[in-house]
């Protein structure tokens, strides 16, 4: 198949085509994704979106140069987005903490953050019990995940599949205080 019948393909919604393509590329582009921003969840993170993206808008896929060089280049322009919107991200928060810490003093605040603190732990000690281990090492511990892999007599892999699992379990748990839970990590790290 041509790369323009395949193009047509993706266009007329061939999901056999679009699935072939996915699972060609998907692992190459997200080690590209994971090489600028050096964080493979976020990596396949900004891959996911983009094959989505993609099918989504299938019906005006349209490329002048080769699928390979447009999913790269695709991939590469993701992530100088992600890395953008990363910034933003990083200037509010740290905006917001500065202004929190103008208040640190009151009473409700500290209240508050004791709260959040004990939710934070209750959520934590939810994990199954490898997913907390590998969290804590991680995050208490400092140890990277080759130590952690080590430590624990597992493969890297599951260190990473252990520490995504508790990530979407924290995120989950503590949706609704998700706002507070960032300023409370930040506040955390600015204090080492």
């Amino acid at each position: 198949m041509s790369e323009q019948e395949f193009v047509i393909a993706i266009q007329q919604g061939n999901k056999q085509v679009f699935e072939n393509l996915f699972r060609q590329y998907y692992v190459p582009l997200v080690g590209y994704a994971n090489k600028m921003l050096g964080d493979k969840m976020d990596a396949e993170e900004v891959v996911q979106k983009l094959f989505c993206k993609l099918w989504e808008n299938r019906e005006s896929f349209s490329i002048n140069i080769s699928i390979k060089s447009y999913l790269y280049k695709s991939v590469h322009n993701h992530c100088l987005n992600f890395i953008k919107h990363e910034k933003v991200k990083q200037l509010h928060v740290h905006t917001v903490l500065s202004k929190e810490v103008e208040t640190e003093k009151d009473a409700s605040h500290l209240i508050r953050t004791n709260e959040l603190n004990k939710k934070i732990l209750a959520a934590i000690e939810k994990l199954p019990e490898q997913c907390r281990l590998t969290f804590q090492l991680s995050r208490n511990e400092n140890l990277k995940y080759a130590e952690i892999a080590e430590a624990m007599g597992v493969s890297i892999k599951t260190v990473e599949n252990q520490m995504g699992k508790a990530l979407k379990h924290l995120r989950t748990s503590l949706a609704e205080y998700m706002v507070s839970v960032i300023l409370f990590l930040v506040s955390c790290i600015t204090n080492f």
